[in-house]
């Protein structure tokens, strides 16, 4: 058993540089002499003299009164400043040096030989899969240098702080870096979780035995990754709204409060995303103490220096700092303490300060002796400080990144801290203990390979047990289970919960969805009009107060709750608000005010679909993250979705999300008046992008009913991983009955909604509609049969999406399986004996319904909205893009003239009765 108590960890270096180091709050010793006995000689001199003064008063209140007097004297002394007049500089920052003293540092725990003993382990391996990867397969790629520079932060996180599902409380939400991947799953391999072989095939996931994902994708690892990172600055927001998805599952008593934390682990360079700190107020203003970010500071992106000519570390502490968070700079390893504390005039932390990152990067790649010559040796009182300090002294002296006690009093700080979010910065070389291979360099990044003289000094510099007869074969190392390692490793991640990450669906599947809540719109609305959107608020209502799923439902939309008619639940359920409600609303008076509330259901995230989407990726994995199997519903305008936050969409698939994407406003020509950027006419064939993603466009409410009822099915209570996209209009008309037997063919992608009056016509047709233009293929019938004497059936298509992939399906089995019957997609067999040419219409881009053209029986005539938008109203925007049922019934007739069924002189005189002008632009061009 390995006892775990504090030890004193040495330094990485040598001992010499080791020095007492003055306690904070004792003030320096006085000069017996003092300086302002002497007459001034001139100006500089008496500002000399001053300054001192200044600084030793100040010393006296530090030791007497202790830093929060001191603080309290400064901002007094600032206020009266400012009252006289005194113009002070802005400034968020604070020196270039750690946050936290060295007289401050707690001892750390564990057994700091063992630690630095698995830490290497884990360095080689991971540097060991990537290089065999790339030796077997050239160009598979992966990074080495990311880990390499962050192993430390990870590996004190490992054994100290990041808190597994297998213990008492809940566990740690943990965003990995995404291209630090190689390191955790060397972990994993001393850990016993992964085997050689998958090592062997990491980034060939294919081979026999299985493989590794190059980076975290829960779709690919179910069982392991929790969320994907690897695309820049989405983790961070999807962290920051993850916290505060805690706290409400917390305040609605969803589960228990707990204090876990969310950490999430980004580069300096990641932060150039604007996703990355877009949303940094939002934890700070709602007091999320329950999120730390880490950022691992190598100052160095792909190409080059992060801010080659500034200060990435300083840069975003004013950042995080002017946001309201708690800052920890961890810049400095424990060599330099000695040196800081002997600093009585503040020429080091000058010279810390006023050094550029792109310089820091070289001092990082040159010798002891360059460094002592350019850093050191600018100023004679500075040189003087290491002249006890060999050149190989001077070249090791680590930075805070890379020292793990730095490294655990910032984690134990910041696990510590209440009241707002805490970011550590800390600083590291990038490519770590590569050496020549390419630490610090420019090329790091990109490092796949290492001959085998880098190889073999990589594994002398961490003591491998690697013979010099392997080392070409780069060979993967564990120790056996019994050693001290592997006991120490184990033992320490079941004192902490069990592995990390690990991912399993933990909450219970839902029995049964209640057919109740739905039943209401199978029965239509009768002469009453309604939009879908009404529908779906009505049915999402009614949902709320379900006694099974009511407490469930997770309503999310971006202020735009007001425009999709849902304001009748601030009221019902209340808006989440952690504080509550601390003012008066103005429209108090009203019914339906706006009502905020701890306990409030609808999370209503302002103007912001990105973090709107983050909020609806942590509901809709609650199932496996927290065991909450909450169910939301995200409604936000159509074109602001797939468009604007697709890369989002897409984590969300590969997080196994669940849930409704609602796309309110949709259809080209639905939206009177907004215009070319807001009318989405694209968003399913974007859908149909995403492999698990159920996209539909539902007309009328009991499609609605019919698709939510079963979604909810299909996701809670068979727990199958796909999520839904329903488009929903704010045009009103009556609502049918459900006729009979449609239910399958919903859900199926299409089904007949209303066959011809005139079954026995000489002349037939097929009219498909789907979403806001069904109603136009309607009139359209109704046209044909009264004036043109053309039967037509009218079909409701719910779901190109699911005809299409239906289609593939079969012709991909029907390849495979030549000897066996043929399968016929759905399509195919609901059409193959409608007689008539075949004429769709929608509000999207023709290519929607051209996807399943391969499958009809006759060729498809597709009417869609290609080309931009235009403010007007419905009718002229129907006109501008030939959708309405005037182009329908000429459409319907020109195919029928094709087949010969009827002159061509019908359809021109179609054209001159209906209004249509044959020369008006093409509206996909125009």
């Amino acid at each position: 058993m390995v006892v775990l108590q504090p030890k004193r960890w040495p330094a990485d270096t040598s001992d010499e540089l080791a020095e007492p180091v003055r306690p904070r709050g004792q003030a320096r010793e006085r000069n017996p002499d003092p300086v302002r006995h002497i007459a001034p000689k001139d100006a500089a001199e008496l500002d000399a003299v001053e300054t001192r003064e200044w600084l030793e008063s100040l010393d006296y209140v530090l030791q007497s009164g202790g830093p929060s007097k001191v603080a309290r004297l400064l901002r007094e002394l600032t206020l009266h400043a400012t009252e006289n007049g005194v113009k002070l500089p802005f400034t968020a920052n604070t020196p270039y040096i750690n946050t936290i003293p060295a007289d401050e540092q707690a001892l750390m725990p564990g057994n700091p030989d063992l630690e630095r003993r698995i830490k290497s382990l884990v360095r080689w391996n991971a540097t060991a899969m990537v290089v065999r990867a790339n030796k077997a397969e050239d160009g598979i790629g992966g990074h080495i240098s990311t880990y390499a520079s962050a192993a430390t932060l990870y590996e004190v996180g490992f054994n100290h702080f990041f808190r597994g599902h297998d213990g008492e409380g809940d566990a740690d939400v943990i965003f990995f870096q995404g291209h630090a991947a190689p390191g955790v799953y060397a972990r994993a391999y001393l850990e016993g979780r992964v085997d050689e072989t998958h090592l062997e095939n990491f980034r060939r996931e294919l081979q026999a035995g299985g493989g590794l994902s190059s980076y975290p994708h829960p779709w690919l690892m179910p069982d392991f990754w929790e969320f994907p990172t690897v695309s820049m600055g989405l983790g961070p927001l999807m962290a920051i709204y993850h916290a505060r998805f805690t706290r409400y599952l917390e305040d609605r008593s969803l589960k228990p409060k707990s204090d876990a934390k969310v950490w999430a682990f980004l580069g300096d360079g990641e932060t150039d995303e604007p996703e990355a700190l877009g949303a940094m107020t939002l934890p700070a203003r709602e007091k999320l103490d329950n999120l730390i970010f880490v950022v691992n500071c190598n100052l160095q992106r792909l190409d080059g220096p992060v801010r080659g000519n500034g200060h990435i570390i300083q840069e975003l502490e004013a950042a995080f700092r002017g946001a309201g968070w708690n800052v920890i700079k961890v810049i400095w390893g424990r060599e330099w303490d000695p040196l800081l504390a002997k600093d009585r005039d503040g020429l080091l932390v000058k010279r810390m300060g006023e050094v550029v990152d792109g310089q820091y990067q070289k001092y990082a790649v040159e010798s002891g002796a360059y460094v002592r010559e350019h850093f050191w040796g600018v100023d004679p009182p500075l040189l003087d400080m290491v002249k006890h300090l060999s050149d190989d002294q001077v070249h090791k002296m680590s930075l805070g990144g890379h020292d793990p006690i730095k490294v655990y009093n910032a984690y134990k700080a910041a696990v510590e801290h209440k009241g707002a979010p805490t970011v550590i910065l800390a600083r590291t070389i990038k490519g770590y203990g590569l050496g020549e291979a390419g630490e610090g360099k420019n090329i790091t990044h990109q490092q796949k390979k290492m001959n085998e003289e880098e190889l073999r000094a990589f594994r002398s510099r961490f003591g491998i047990p690697v013979s010099d007869s392997d080392i070409a074969k780069t060979p993967f190392y564990r120790p056996p289970q019994d050693s001290p390692e592997i006991r120490y490793l184990r033992e320490r991640r079941q004192a902490l919960g069990g592995f990390v990450p690990t991912r399993k669906a933990r909450g219970q599947p839902l029995t049964r969805v209640s057919p109740e809540p739905f039943e209401e719109f199978h029965k239509g609305t009768e002469d009453r009009k309604a939009s879908t959107t009404m529908v779906f608020v009505r049915l999402l209502s009614k949902l709320m107060r379900d006694p099974e799923l009511g407490h469930l439902i997770v309503p999310i939309v971006p202020d735009e709750a007001r425009t999709f008619g849902m304001e009748a639940l601030f009221r019902q359920v209340g808006i989440y608000s952690h504080v509550g409600q601390l003012y008066e609303p103005v429209d108090m008076d009203m019914l339906l005010y706006y009502k905020e509330a701890s306990d409030g259901q609808i999370l209503e995230e302002g103007i912001t679909e990105a973090g709107s989407m983050s909020s609806f990726i942590a509901a809709g994995t609650a199932y496996a993250t927290h065991g909450v199997n909450t169910i939301p519903f995200f409604i936000y305008y159509s074109m602001f979705g797939f468009q604007r936050i697709g890369d989002l969409i897409w984590a969300a698939a590969d997080s196994r999300t669940r849930g409704f994407m609602l796309g309110g406003t949709s259809g080209r020509t639905t939206l009177a008046g907004e215009g070319l950027q807001h009318q989405d006419g694209n968003s399913h064939l974007f859908a149909m992008a995403y492999p698990n993603c159920v996209a539909y466009d539902p007309a009328f409410a009991y499609e609605i009913a019919v698709i939510i009822q079963d979604g909810i099915k299909r996701m809670y209570v068979d727990q199958e991983s796909i999520f839904y996209y329903l488009t929903v209009m704010n045009e009103q008309y009556a609502m049918p009955v459900m006729p009979d037997g449609a239910q399958e063919g919903i859900l199926k992608g299409l089904y007949r909604f209303r066959a011809t009056s005139m079954p026995d016509a000489p002349l037939r047709a097929q009219l498909l509609g789907s979403g806001a233009i069904l109603t136009e293929i309607i009139k359209a019938q109704e046209v044909l049969e009264s004036t043109y004497h053309v039967g037509a059936d009218v079909w409701s298509v719910t779901s190109y999406s699911e005809l299409y992939r239906d289609g593939h399906r079969c012709e991909r089995w029907n390849i495979l399986h030549p000897g066996q019957p043929a399968q016929e997609p759905y399509v195919t067999r609901c059409l193959r004996d409608a007689p008539g040419p075949l004429v769709a219409a929608s509000d999207y881009v023709k290519v929607l319904p051209d996807s399943i053209d391969r499958w009809l029986p006759r060729p498809l005539t597709s009417l869609g909205t290609d080309g931009f938008g235009r403010s007007d109203t419905r009718a002229s925007l129907r006109n501008f893009f030939e959708v309405d049922y005037r182009y329908i019934v000429v459409a319907t007739l020109a195919a029928l003239a094709r087949d010969g069924r009827i002159p061509s002189s019908v359809v021109q005189q179609a054209i001159k009765t209906h209004g249509i002008d044959p020369e008006k632009p093409n509206p996909a061009t125009s």
